[in-house]
């Protein structure tokens, strides 16, 4: 299955993504573990198959993985132990393509989203560690006008938008006058970009998502400095 390429996903995966949404529930998971197969499983996998050569052309360090566990590709299975939530599916596909070092400190990577009427990757670290999130905003603080001119270049605003959670005072050890405060308070640091249901469908789905994931490099290229990464 893993060598198999696909570069788009059919109809049917968002019909089946919208039909576990309305039938959360194993029995009917199980009742259904074809569709499952055919419409999630395979075409993920494809997916992630296919974007191995263009990850590699943008970052030799980005890792496609597509394997059914320890993947690129999350499980499907919800963990329910602290949630008020017990349905036991997640009703999207998730996919990562993380950097080789990932492993060993929070390090940027790019995450697909396709959920029925929200769409859309991400790129940058969401929640890094302390010790990580110290060493960026000590860059932004250090090349202020480096950060700005990474997430105002053309072809990164046209795409994405920054997004995440942010402080509500300046982190302990900024100034708090400092140009850059409002960016240096930022807990995530990455950026979004929105797709619509049929762009999953259609021929050049993953030609978009390289394409964007391209014009991501200006913030992935600035917090891999920052950790000491190469990109």
């Amino acid at each position: 299955m893993a060598e198999q390429t696909t570069t788009s996903f059919p109809p049917e995966t968002l019909k089946f993504l919208k039909d576990l949404k309305k039938n959360n529930q194993r029995d009917w998971f199980a009742e259904h573990k074809e569709r499952y197969e055919q419409f999630y499983l395979e075409p993920a996998l494809g997916f992630i198959t296919a974007m191995q050569k263009p990850l590699k052309k943008i970052s030799p360090f980005l890792e496609a993985i597509p394997k059914r566990m320890g993947s690129s590709l999350l499980r499907i299975y919800r963990d329910t132990r602290f949630s008020n939530d017990k349905t036991p599916y997640k009703t999207h596909i998730g996919m990562q393509f993380r950097h080789e070092a990932g492993g060993n400190i929070h390090a940027p990577g790019c995450y697909l989203h396709i959920e029925p009427g929200n769409v859309f990757m991400a790129v940058g670290t969401w929640h890094p560690e302390r010790d990580p999130l110290l060493w960026i905003r000590q860059k932004i603080a250090e090349e202020p006008k480096v950060w700005q001119k990474a997430i105002t270049q053309k072809k990164f605003a046209t795409h994405f938008e920054m997004a995440g959670d942010k402080l509500t005072r300046p982190p302990k050890g900024f100034d708090k006058e400092h140009p850059a405060i409002e960016e240096i308070k930022r807990k995530d640091f990455i950026a979004v970009s929105k797709f619509e249901d049929q762009d999953v469908t259609s021929d050049d789905f993953l030609k978009q998502v390289v394409e964007r994931l391209r014009a991501g490099t200006p913030l992935m290229t600035f917090l891999c400095e920052a950790l000491e990464l190469s990109y």
